[in-house]
C-alpha cells in the first residue's frame, strides 16, 4: 500500500502538468487521458514501480510518442472507413484559470503560435522542464529549445500587444 500512496502523491504533484502537455498533443480530452495513462504505464514498466522526479522528462517524451502513435492510429482508421468525422465541439481549454478576457486572449494567442514554439513554451512554463530536458523530449538540441522558447515568447508578446492596441 505504500507504493500506491507514493504514486498518488506523485500524480497529485505532477499530474496537472502532464495532463496539460497531453492535451496539447492530442485532439480531444479523452485522447489526452488515454495518452497520459499509456505514457505512465510505459514508463512504469521500464523504470520500476517507484515514481521519481528524474523520470519526468521521460514521461513527457512518452506522452509525445504515445500521442503520435494514437494520431497515426486514428488517421489510419479514418482512411480505412473513409468517413467524415463531425467536429467535436469547442476546443478544450488548456488552462484551468478564471474565465476572463485576459485568459481568453492568452489562450487564443498561444493557440495561434506555431506548434514548435507553443510546445516548448508549454514544457518550460507549465511542465517546469529545463531546456536540456525539453531538447531530449522533443529530440532537438537544448540550444534550439531555448531559441524556440525565446522566439515563441516574443511572438506571444507581439500578438498580445497588437490585440490590446486593436481593442483601444
Amino acid at each position: 500500500m505504500a507504493d500506491r500512496a507514493t504514486w498518488s502523491e506523485w500524480l497529485r504533484e505532477y499530474g496537472p502538468r502532464l495532463m496539460l502537455y497531453a492535451r496539447q498533443q492530442t485532439r480531444c480530452e479523452a485522447d489526452a487521458e488515454d495518452v497520459l495513462q499509456n505514457a505512465l504505464v510505459k514508463t512504469w514498466k521500464s523504470h520500476g514501480d517507484k515514481p521519481r522526479e528524474e523520470l519526468l522528462g521521460l514521461i513527457y517524451t512518452n506522452i509525445r510518442r504515445c500521442a503520435v502513435d494514437l494520431a497515426r492510429s486514428h488517421d489510419r482508421r479514418k482512411q480505412r472507413e473513409q468517413t467524415v468525422v463531425a467536429d467535436e465541439g469547442p476546443p478544450v481549454a488548456w488552462f484551468e484559470l478564471p474565465d476572463d478576457d485576459e485568459t481568453r486572449a492568452l489562450q487564443v494567442a498561444l493557440a495561434a503560435l506555431p506548434e514548435k514554439f507553443r510546445e516548448v513554451i508549454t514544457l518550460k512554463l507549465w511542465g517546469d522542464l529545463t531546456f536540456a530536458q525539453i531538447g531530449k523530449t522533443l529530440d532537438i538540441s537544448q540550444n534550439t529549445a531555448a531559441s524556440r522558447y525565446r522566439y515563441g515568447l516574443e511572438a506571444l508578446r507581439s500578438q498580445l500587444a497588437s490585440e490590446a492596441k486593436s481593442l483601444r
